[in-house]
Order: structure tokens, then C-alpha cells, then sequence
């Protein structure tokens, strides 16, 4: 019998933690550990983090504060981002026991066990038990080579299925290669292994996940649109989203494949630009510039004008004027886009980006924000009233508010309509009636989609 039977998780930040946290309490429950709500009292938290804002670290000095407080004697364990990236600092957090990182996180249970067998040498000694410190468990994201393949579960409707880890490009704004290390993946077989794990499950849509996707295979014999075609001949999956590609390695032969000849890829595109000024993309170190940008925008829609396509964007970085702002809002009112993802920039440790140019004062950066904000709703409105009339198919999910039940097209317009129970976790084919004061589409139900 385990000492701690009760496991609780938290998880910090982007779509890859979220794969990598259900792997982790897979292996929990495989363990003998009974998964738990993080308010019930649990013998074990593990809280997994990200580093990308100064709000995700503080949020998890918040999280471990949250979890003593509930449960005073459990063991409190950190993994992800933050910490590969400041294990010294995490373990001076009262309350931890264990910080885990990169290459160490998916071997938890035995550092569990061996801190547990620490712990109860020191039993008896009040002194050492008063001033525990927590243990590292942490090697230089150099020496980080191995890949974990991993899926979310829990989510009847979708599933995170990570097919990539790290990052070889070192924008000068982004701690990921720090933490995350070099660009790797497993074989097209055992990603699609990983892949059949997930069919064999109630779920009907599954996610690409990784930190840059388009880079899987690294130049090798394998790429990632040898991985897109593998993949959509999964029978038990009824659909596919790329979660993100940078603009560079989304090939043209990406886009007509997924938007012309797959049976099961959605016409969704999620592709950051950061911005769309050519001078800022150079200080990022980016490896695109804006007519590239523009090309693969146009070439999607020529391919199919209902696709949507979301753009991730960055404000205040490091002098960037009022000049270079203006050019990003006048490139982005132009584009034929969705919606926008908006970061306010915030200072990195060991990043190049606070020596390229003036500090954006915070309160610039926020008013900055603000407009892109509202750009992004004027995008995401229009785009939505293209749809009015159009047959689409939609994937309700188990979400009930108010008497709606609400899914997601496959072109990822947000669906309500009265709540009925036989509709939850079914791909139902509608037509898309008006836009609500919500911004949310209402639908007339017309047949269940014959699944494929």
C-alpha cells in the first residue's frame, strides 16, 4: 500500500501541459492512487506550471499556499516550465517537497517514494522536521533528449494529443527552449499508437499539441505532413485540430490537404504572427516577415474562404512605437482573420528581448492591449455572420448553462442550442439561424452527421 493514497492535480498554462498532466496521473492511478478533486483533501498535490507571464509563477506560489491550506500534511510536488526553469526558487516556497523537472517529471512515483522514505528518516529528529527543505529532482534542459508521448483524458468530446516537444528557434521573447529544450518527437508509428489509444475512447476530437508542431521530424526523413496524412486515417476519430504552426512550416501543401483532400483535419488554423510590423518580427528573431504571413492567409482562404483562422499576437515588446503598433493594427484590420490571442509582453529572465530597445511603459502596454481586445471581437463578430445559413456540423459538449447546450463547429464557431441530453458528445449537422447578443451562433438542429 502506497502512503499517500489520494492525488490531486492543477495545471498552469498551454494545451501540451494539459497532455502532459493526464499522462502524469495515469501513471498515478496505475500506481494504486485514487485521483482527487485538488478541494478533497488529497495526500499528494501535483501542481504543474507554466513560465510564459510573471502570473503563472505567482499563480503557482498561489496554488501551493491554496493546497496547504487545505491539506496541511499532504505533499506538495511542482513540475512543467517553471520548474526547469527556477527549481532554487521554487524550493524556497514554503510548502514544497518536490520540484521535478524536464527529464524527471514522467518518473514522479519513484521520486515520490524515495522523498517519502527521506521524509521518514527525519521523523524523528523535530529540528530537521521543521526546516525540511524541498528535494530537486533537476538536470540542465541540454542534457533533456527524451520524448514522452502523452494524451489528455477526462473530457469525453476532446482530447490533447502531444506529438512534439521543445524548440529550436530562440525568439527573443521566449523562455521555452529553456525549459522545454531542443525540437524532438517520437516516430510517426508511435505517435499514431498514441493516437489509437485515444479512438478506442468515447472521444471525437482530438487536438495537435506540441510547442512547435510544423518542426516535427526536424528536417529527417519524417515531417509533419507525413504525420497529418497518418493521421487522418484513424478510423474513431471524427476530427483534428492543428493547435498552432508557425507561419513558416505551414506548407501550402499542409493547407490544401487539410483544407481539400482530408477526411477528418478541421478548417481551423491557428498561426502566430507576434506582429505585424517587419522591423519588431527582425528584434524578435522571428523567421518569417509579413508577406509571408500574408501569402499563407490569402492561400487559405482561396482554398476554402469558411476556414477560421486565429492569430496569436504580441504588444509592448521592447521599442516597439507608436509607429510599429500602428502598423500591426493596420496589417491585422486587413487580414482575413477570426480572432486574435493577445500577450502583453512581460520581461524574461535569460531572454534577449529587454536589451533590444526602450522599455514600453506597463500602462501603454495595457491601452495597447485594449485595441487589439477589441479588434479581435470586431473580427471574431464579423466572421461569425458569414456563417448565418450555412450547414455546418457541430460537436455539442457536456456543458449545461441556463438550459443551452453548447459545441463547436468544425470551423470553431461557438454553438448554443436548448439543452438535450441525447446531443452531448454527438457531431450533429445544423444550420447556423443568427448571432445572439452573446456573440454565440444559434442553430436549427437538422440530422446526427454520419460519422465516418
Amino acid at each position: 500500500m502506497n502512503e499517500f493514497q489520494r492525488v490531486a492535480f492543477y495545471t498552469l498554462g498551454c494545451k501540451l501541459n494539459f497532455s502532459e498532466t493526464s499522462t502524469i496521473s495515469r501513471l498515478f492511478e496505475d500506481g494504486g492512487f485514487a485521483k482527487v478533486d485538488f478541494e478533497a483533501n488529497p495526500d499528494v498535490f501535483v501542481i504543474n506550471t507554466c513560465s510564459v507571464t510573471e502570473n503563472a509563477d505567482k499563480k503557482c506560489k498561489q496554488l501551493v499556499k491554496r493546497a496547504k491550506k487545505i491539506s496541511p500534511d499532504s505533499m506538495v510536488i511542482i513540475i512543467g516550465c517553471y520548474a526547469q526553469l527556477k527549481p532554487e526558487e521554487i524550493s524556497k516556497i514554503s510548502g514544497v517537497d518536490l520540484v521535478l523537472g524536464a527529464n524527471e517529471k514522467f518518473n514522479v512515483l519513484e521520486h515520490l517514494e524515495q522523498k517519502r522514505i527521506e521524509t521518514l528518516t527525519q521523523i524523528e529528529d523535530d529540528a530537521a522536521q521543521q526546516n525540511k527543505a524541498a528535494t530537486i529532482f533537476h538536470q540542465n534542459i541540454k542534457h533533456t533528449h527524451d520524448f514522452i508521448p502523452s494524451h489528455s483524458y477526462g473530457d469525453r468530446t476532446r482530447s490533447f494529443l502531444k506529438v512534439q516537444d521543445g524548440c529550436d528557434y530562440f525568439c527573443t521573447f521566449c523562455t521555452i527552449p529553456l525549459a522545454r529544450g531542443k525540437s524532438r518527437n517520437a516516430s510517426i508509428e508511435e505517435t499514431i499508437k498514441e493516437a489509437q489509444k485515444i479512438a478506442a475512447t468515447e472521444v471525437k476530437e482530438v487536438v495537435l499539441t506540441g510547442v512547435n508542431i510544423g518542426d516535427f521530424g526536424q528536417g529527417g526523413e519524417e515531417n509533419f505532413f507525413n504525420l497529418v496524412q497518418a493521421l487522418d486515417q484513424i478510423n474513431g476519430i471524427d476530427r483534428f485540430r492543428i493547435s498552432s504552426i508557425e507561419p513558416n512550416l505551414l506548407s501550402n501543401e499542409i493547407i490544401d490537404f487539410c483544407l481539400t483532400k482530408s477526411l477528418r483535419f478541421a478548417p481551423h488554423f491557428h498561426i502566430p504572427l507576434q506582429s505585424g510590423s517587419n522591423e519588431i518580427l527582425e528584434k524578435m528573431r522571428r523567421k518569417y516577415r509579413t508577406d509571408l504571413f500574408k501569402n499563407r492567409i490569402e492561400q487559405i482562404k482561396k482554398m476554402n474562404p469558411d476556414t477560421c483562422i486565429g492569430v496569436d499576437v504580441i504588444v509592448g515588446f521592447p521599442g516597439e512605437t507608436d509607429e510599429n503598433f500602428l502598423e500591426t493594427m493596420h496589417f491585422l484590420k486587413d487580414l482575413d482573420i477570426s480572432y486574435l490571442h493577445v500577450f502583453t509582453y512581460s520581461e524574461r529572465a535569460n531572454t534577449g528581448a529587454p536589451k533590444l530597445g526602450t522599455k514600453v511603459p506597463m500602462e501603454l502596454r495595457r491601452e495597447r492591449s485594449k485595441q487589439l481586445h477589441l479588434l479581435s471581437e470586431r473580427k471574431k463578430q464579423a466572421f461569425y455572420q458569414t456563417q448565418i445559413g450555412k450547414i455546418k456540423q457541430v460537436l455539442f459538449e457536456q456543458e449545461e448553462n441556463e438550459g443551452y447546450l453548447y459545441g463547436f463547429t468544425e470551423n470553431y464557431v461557438k454553438v448554443k442550442t436548448p439543452f438535450a441530453a441525447n446531443l452531448i458528445n454527438e457531431i450533429v449537422e445544423i444550420e447556423i439561424t443568427e448571432i445572439d447578443r452573446d456573440g454565440l451562433a444559434k442553430c436549427l438542429i437538422l440530422a446526427k452527421f454520419a460519422e465516418n
